[in-house]
């Protein structure tokens, strides 16, 4: 999954639970309302007050079932005919007090045009035009249907209050968290520009194991430690940077902090043996200085260029392809390697691979999982693998969370593999201590007993 995906099904998740709140709300005080009128023996007051239940529990019910879109539309169609119905029925204007009913419509639109800006449809548009137009009629007019059943003026003496405070409540709260919605990228875009000049930011390591279970790498990720917020996680910053166009500077900094780290590593007997890759972004790659920024990086801090693996995504290759390949050939011909990230995900094409000058290929942890929930998955990854052994790439499968998931790609014929099993990301000095801890249990000590397991056990066993 990407970190878009990501984020967008973290945000509709967040939506869902938020609905569901407010059908629970619903409910709970239609159903306050039904017992009071079953007090008054007003019963058909209390036949629409549990049809208003009904409404908020068919909504959370769509809801329940993951079904976002859906429920927004169905809610609001159905609670504006509500609604308008119980004005008409039930709210009758007189001189002592006026309807109140219709103000809902008012919340009723707002919450048409905040889905409408979440997920831009016109049915959003014109359910929210609707509610507008009867709220005007029902405002300037006293019509009542010819069969229509007054409230009291003794339940119309607390009822005008309560339905005026909740409406204005709900649409203040609709107009704050609209004004958030808008405000927040911003703010967060702001704070992440001087995040990188106030070295808040901070690399974590995940190693990298190969087939015989030898430790050969490690992959940077980038974390934000937020003086207040705490550490951030990449699905929350990442697409506001790469909407406020703030992902070279990232990018940039990742790639010098990762220079920077393999020249500390160089000379100690552990770390300098391992490769380093970085994630690179469609928009860093694209910059017109992107190749001279990475040599001049690795001559300034005197790195093994072969210890450097840039990953793109498949996002790189919408742009010209004949320049991206020169770029690359540019770079690896000074001993950079290069890592096609998340395949199969986005633009894969058999003719990319065939012209892209890469030395790895990474399998997406979509179908990883997948390898262990269907035929069909285990056929697709071992077709990918296969079709990078075919080509001469190292295959990488990343997100390996399992010991069967480990076997199984194995089998396959996968030569690395990335993941929780293996290793969660870690700080640079964790990272290092671990790897440091992990061979020297490894190393055969004097007049011991011979390992029963293998050195390359011991250290992918230390990190699980």
């Amino acid at each position: 999954m990407t970190v878009n995906e990501a984020e967008a099904d973290k945000q509709s998740r967040q939506l869902i639970f938020i609905y569901q709140i407010a059908c629970v709300m619903v409910i709970g005080i239609g159903l306050l309302w039904a017992v009071f009128f079953s007090w008054k023996q007003q019963w058909p007051f209390v036949m629409a007050d549990l049809i208003l239940v009904g409404v908020a529990a068919g909504g959370w019910l769509l809801l329940e079932t993951g079904r976002l879109n859906a429920a927004t539309i169905a809610t609001q169609l159905a609670l504006m005919v509500f609604v308008t119905c119980f004005a008409l029925t039930f709210d009758q204007p007189t001189a002592a007090f006026p309807r109140n009913t219709h103000l809902y419509l008012l919340d009723i639109a707002f919450l048409g045009f905040i889905n409408h800006v979440r997920h831009p449809s016109k049915i959003h548009l014109v359910i929210a035009a609707a509610c507008l137009c009867l709220f005007v009629v029902l405002a300037s007019t006293s019509y009542m249907f010819p069969f229509a059943q007054p409230i009291s003026d003794e339940i119309r003496t607390n009822g005008v209050w309560v339905n005026s405070i909740l409406a204005t409540a709900l649409l203040y709260g609709g107009i704050y968290a609209l004004q958030r919605e808008f405000t927040r990228p911003k703010g967060l875009a702001l704070q992440l520009r001087n995040a990188v000049r106030n070295s808040e930011m901070q690399l974590y390591f995940q190693p990298q194991i190969d087939d015989a279970g030898t430790i050969r790498g490690t992959e940077a990720l980038l974390r934000w430690q937020h003086p207040e917020r705490g550490q951030i996680p990449p699905g929350d910053f990442i697409p506001v940077a790469e909407e406020a166009g703030l992902m070279p500077l990232l990018g940039g900094w990742v790639l010098k902090e990762a220079c920077r780290t393999l020249a500390a590593w160089s000379d100690d007997p552990v770390l300098g043996k391992l490769t380093l890759a970085v994630n690179v972004s469609a928009s860093q790659f694209q910059v017109e200085d992107f190749e001279s920024s990475v040599l001049e990086a690795v001559r300034f801090h005197g790195i093994d260029p072969s210890r450097l693996k840039l990953e793109l995504t498949e996002s790189v290759l919408v742009h010209d392809l004949a320049s991206t390949v020169t770029r690359m050939e540019n770079l690896r011909a000074q001993g950079i390697r290069f890592a096609l990230d998340d395949f199969g995900t986005g633009y894969s094409s058999l003719s990319y691979l065939r012209r892209l000058p890469l030395d790895e290929l990474k399998i997406d942890r979509s179908f990883v999982q997948e390898s262990q929930e269907s035929e069909r998955g285990a056929a697709l990854v071992r077709s990918i693998v296969q079709l990078g052994l075919d080509l001469g790439f190292v295959v990488l499968a990343e997100g390996i969370e399992t010991p069967d998931q480990h076997a199984f790609l194995l089998d396959c014929g996968c030569h690395e593999f990335q993941g929780y099993h293996f290793g969660r990301p870690m700080p640079e000095a964790d990272f290092a201590a671990h790897l440091h801890r992990a061979s020297a249990s490894a190393s055969p000590k004097p007049h011991t007993a011979p390992m029963e397991q293998p050195v390359q056990a011991v250290l992918v066993q230390s990190f699980t």
